[in-house]
């Protein structure tokens, strides 16, 4: 597999590293109300990160995430996941929102879509082990508490991603669902069944 999430992260990285060194280049792709103009601004906003540690816990969450739903619905649709989930994020966010930037929305619908497809897997959150889905319900909860307070988290766009990453994950579980269930019998064997007990 090609691991698309390990190379997002690098993007991210990179495009870190370019924020850092040159003044002003963050102002040319973050999402504002210039975007509605230069569209381009609703994805590029995806790779932008305020501050190392916003990028360190978005690259923590996308790796681990990240790997785990490509794994499942395999690399084409995890992009799909990804950048669907952030860039209605950023269509949604960018009318509360001055500016924002960071790749939360598009991270949150991954965790979405995987919470959907296996809510039951363990993770660590909150300083102790719980199935993904309890995992999930706290930090919805959380970002809706958190609306209601100034800061300077987007809680809008992780609520937007992460609801349209549930949508794809149960429409991708129903996929996976099928396709486990499905009985596949090797034509060969079958011939030869039929040549010893039919003929």
């Amino acid at each position: 597999m090609k691991f698309y999430s390990l190379w997002l992260s690098l993007v991210c990285i990179f495009v870190f590293i370019v924020q850092t060194l040159f003044f002003g280049f963050t102002d040319m792709f973050v999402l504002n109300q210039s975007s509605f103009i230069e569209p381009y601004r609703f994805i590029t906003a995806i790779f932008l990160h305020g501050s190392l540690v916003h990028l360190i816990y978005n690259l923590f969450a996308l790796i681990l995430f990240g790997l785990i739903l490509e794994k499942l619905i395999g690399n084409g649709k995890f992009l799909l996941v990804f950048f669907s989930s952030g860039i209605i994020a950023n269509l949604i966010s960018v009318n509360f929102y001055s500016s924002s930037l960071g790749a939360s929305g598009a991270i949150f619908g991954v965790i979405g879509a995987l919470t959907v497809i296996r809510p039951m897997m363990n993770v660590w959150a909150f300083s102790l082990p719980m199935p993904l889905f309890v995992a999930a319900i706290l930090w919805v909860v959380g970002d809706v508490i958190q609306t209601f307070v100034p800061s300077n988290i987007g809680t809008i766009a992780h609520l937007s991603g992460i609801f349209v990453g549930i949508i794809f994950g149960f429409f991708y579980r129903e996929k996976l669902q099928v396709k486990k269930n499905r009985v596949i019998i090797d034509e060969g064997y079958m011939r030869a069944w039929e040549d010893r007990f039919i003929r």
